[in-house]
């Protein structure tokens, strides 16, 4: 059953993605809106012989690319949604069974399952997630990475969105690469300054928590290499904010 509810997805060259995306939030929405990045494969052309209606919009960041969306649909209820990601059934019908007109909330969230190619990271579940939201009481923070709804006022929903974020094992390690430095920049520009025992401590305890107290270490294979790998993106988060240090970076990228 559809609502009265905007489809928001933000895209850079999602032509494998985009498709199945949006077939996943059509039995729920009935405005699709796509934010794209100035895709130079077929992502545009695939969502508008969906129906979906596209803005092109050069890349602003997490946050802002989100909320620059908001405005632009038809409905108050925005369901932000990534071109990696998919409702799953039971996503679908807890969406449907929503009273938005009546209910007191002003965000809901989902579980969010996350793969690395065929792999489930149980390491990583549930992830919680506030995706749908009323434009009317709250956005999008203005986050540049990993930004969220920024409300309080949020209900939980016992529902999965699927993440098909990595395709393989090395597409992760690519991936740990460049967050890392993209958040070492982030600490370095809020004034954060580290020690030379910073990237081992922060290191090994993000490694210790994956693997230990969230039980990766009895997920085989999957549940082991996330662990290392997030021990691993920490401790090269840290090498690199000292790097910057060294380097006397300015937070305009001058020395």
């Amino acid at each position: 059953m559809k609502k009265q509810i905007t489809a928001n997805i933000i895209t850079l060259n999602e032509e494998k993605n985009i498709e199945a995306v949006i077939r996943s939030v059509l039995p729920v929405c009935d405005e699709v809106l796509v934010i794209d990045s100035q895709s130079s494969d077929r992502t545009r052309e695939i969502a508008e012989s969906l129906g979906a209606k596209v803005v092109v919009q050069p890349y602003l960041g997490d946050g802002p690319q989100k909320a620059f969306g908001a405005p632009l649909a038809s409905n108050d209820w925005i369901l932000s949604i990534d071109a990696d990601e998919r409702l799953d059934a039971n996503a679908i019908a807890a969406i449907a069974a929503l009273d938005l007109e009546q209910t007191p909330y002003d965000a809901f969230s989902f579980k969010r399952k996350t793969f690395v190619g065929k792999h489930f990271i149980k390491v990583w579940y549930p992830d919680r997630v506030a995706r749908l939201y009323d434009r009317r009481k709250c956005g999008y923070s203005q986050a540049i990475g990993h930004a969220r709804v920024e409300t309080a006022n949020i209900k939980d929903l016992d529902a999965d969105m699927l993440h098909y974020s990595f395709d393989d094992y090395a597409h992760l390690m690519r991936t740990t690469e460049k967050f890392a430095a993209r958040g070492a920049k982030m600490l370095y520009e809020k004034g954060k300054r580290a020690s030379w025992y910073d990237p081992f401590t922060h290191g090994f305890s993000n490694c210790f928590k994956k693997l230990v107290m969230k039980g990766g270490m009895f997920h085989g294979i999957p549940g082991w290499t996330v662990s290392i790998n997030s021990g691993y993106h920490t401790y090269m988060k840290y090498v690199m904010l000292l790097e910057l240090q060294e380097n006397g970076q300015h937070k305009d990228g001058t020395v």
